[in-house]
C-alpha cells in the first residue's frame, strides 16, 4: 500500500494476521455399543496423521430411524490426544450433524478451555472432508 493509498480516516488495521490451519488425514473405527433407546449408541477411536499427530477417543449418539428418507442427526464428544504442529496436549471437539432429506449439515467445534498441555489456549472449528473412503480434516484454531 502506498502513502496516496491511505485514508487516514479508516480504522482498520492495515493488515490481517491469518488463522492457523492444520490438514491430513484420520482412520476411524466406530463400534456399536448396547443401549435400549431408540438411538444408537457408538464409541470413536481415531487415528490421526498430519498436522495433528495422535489419537481420539468419543461417544456418539445418532437417530437415523426418521420417516423420510435421508433424514437423521447425531451428536458426539471425543478428546483428541497428540502433537499440533509440534505442541503436545490434548482437547476436545463436539459435534453436531444433521441430515435434512440428504442435505448434510454438520459443525465440529473444540470445546472451549478443554486444552490441555501446550494446547492449553485451543479454541477452533474443524472440518470432516470425505473422498471416496478417506477421511480428511481441517482444522481451524488459535492458540
Amino acid at each position: 500500500m502506498t502513502a496516496a493509498e491511505i485514508d487516514p480516516h479508516d480504522s482498520r488495521p492495515e493488515r490481517t494476521t491469518s488463522v492457523p490451519k492444520a490438514t491430513g488425514r484420520f482412520d476411524v473405527q466406530l463400534n456399536p455399543q448396547a443401549t435400549d433407546a431408540p438411538i444408537g449408541r457408538m464409541s470413536i477411536d481415531k487415528q490421526l496423521y498430519g498436522d495433528l499427530e495422535g489419537t481420539s477417543k468419543g461417544e456418539m449418539l445418532a437417530v437415523s430411524s426418521t420417516a423420510v428418507k435421508g433424514s437423521a442427526g447425531y451428536v458426539a464428544m471425543e478428546v483428541v490426544t497428540g502433537t499440533l504442529h509440534g505442541r503436545k496436549g490434548s482437547f476436545a471437539l463436539q459435534h453436531n450433524g444433521t441430515m435434512n432429506r440428504g442435505a448434510q449439515s454438520l459443525v465440529v467445534l473444540v470445546v472451549p478451555d478443554s486444552g490441555t498441555g501446550e494446547l492449553a489456549q485451543i479454541a477452533g472449528t474443524l472440518r470432516i472432508l470425505i473422498e471416496g473412503k478417506e477421511h480428511r480434516y481441517e482444522l481451524d484454531y488459535t492458540l
